[in-house]
């Protein structure tokens, strides 16, 4: 059973733990390869964001974050980011994440959902986040550095909060 929780300080060192290979990868996120820990964990925790763990059998397997994608008059719209541990995928993590995601944006008043730069080589995750209701509404061309295959697509991903 997943249970989803808000983040605490105690919860860094865990944390950390799942960022780090995924980052290390250079094949799903902005973040580069050789980020610090305390530059990462600034940037998840940062003010104005929510942020929140996963857990299986008492133990941290995933976060995510929500927060205004825009300040000011873009504030409506919701942004958020996922991660599991690399030794947990492919039990729904991340399906869980992303529907309490959508809930919490819900309960914080925002109206709808953006992903930014989702890594079209990316598949799992563009069709995951398909199935939880986001649509692709834009293409940026070469926009990403993957590290073994070079320049690729990221998409841009939508969705109105009903």
């Amino acid at each position: 059973m997943i249970t989803i929780r808000p983040a605490t300080l105690n919860d860094h060192d865990a944390i950390w733990a799942i960022i780090e290979p995924v980052i290390k990868s250079g094949d799903t996120y902005m973040y580069a390869p050789e980020s610090s820990r305390e530059e990462l964990l600034t940037t998840w925790f940062m003010t104005g964001k929510f942020t929140y763990v996963a857990e299986s059998a008492e133990q941290v397997v995933g976060t995510f974050f929500v927060c205004a994608n825009q300040p000011g008059l873009g504030a409506h719209v919701a942004n958020a980011g996922y991660m599991v541990h690399p030794a947990h995928r492919g039990r729904g993590i991340a399906r869980a994440m992303c529907l309490s995601s959508l809930d919490e944006a819900r309960r914080l008043g925002f109206k709808a959902m953006q992903f930014n730069a989702v890594v079209s080589t990316n598949t799992v995750a563009v069709k995951l986040w398909e199935r939880c209701g986001f649509t692709i509404i834009g293409t940026v061309p070469k926009a990403y550095q993957h590290q073994t295959l070079g320049l690729v697509d990221t998409y841009v991903m939508y969705q109105w909060l009903k």
